[in-house]
């Protein structure tokens, strides 16, 4: 099993960007972070890099949920998402839930991640 679900669309970058949060909030996710890693590394180092940009979506209720279920699940929270420019538009993964608590000794933690696994299945699907 794959650690991410992924999909290439036919859009650039920017339009890609939008079109996923439209569909994260549609299942209830924000974004609450966002890392434009091309543009940082051209002010770090002057290196020119393909669009790459890493956001962090949350699901707040599932977060709750997830905390409450397992304490030390922040270290995998929010849910990455990652977007790059490609030949044939802009890819789009996000990190599986399931393999992310595949080595968590905790059944709840498990039916939690299918149950949000679910959710980011329908956003890759939907783009």
């Amino acid at each position: 099993m794959k650690y991410y679900i992924n999909k290439t669309i036919g859009l650039d970058l920017e339009s890609a960007t939008e079109l996923l949060k439209e569909e994260l909030q549609k299942e209830g996710f924000g974004i609450v972070t966002q890392f434009d890693v091309n543009k940082a590394l051209k002010e770090k180092f002057n290196v020119d890099f393909r669009q790459y940009r890493i956001m962090g979506a949350c699901n707040p209720a599932f977060a709750l949920k997830s905390i409450m279920a397992e304490d030390k699940i922040g270290t995998v929270l929010p849910c990455n998402v990652m977007l790059q420019s490609v030949d044939k538009g802009t890819e789009v993964a996000i990190i599986n839930p399931i393999v992310m608590v595949k080595d968590i000794d905790n059944n709840d933690m498990k039916a939690i991640a299918e149950e949000i696994n679910e959710k980011l299945q329908r956003v890759i699907n939907n783009i």
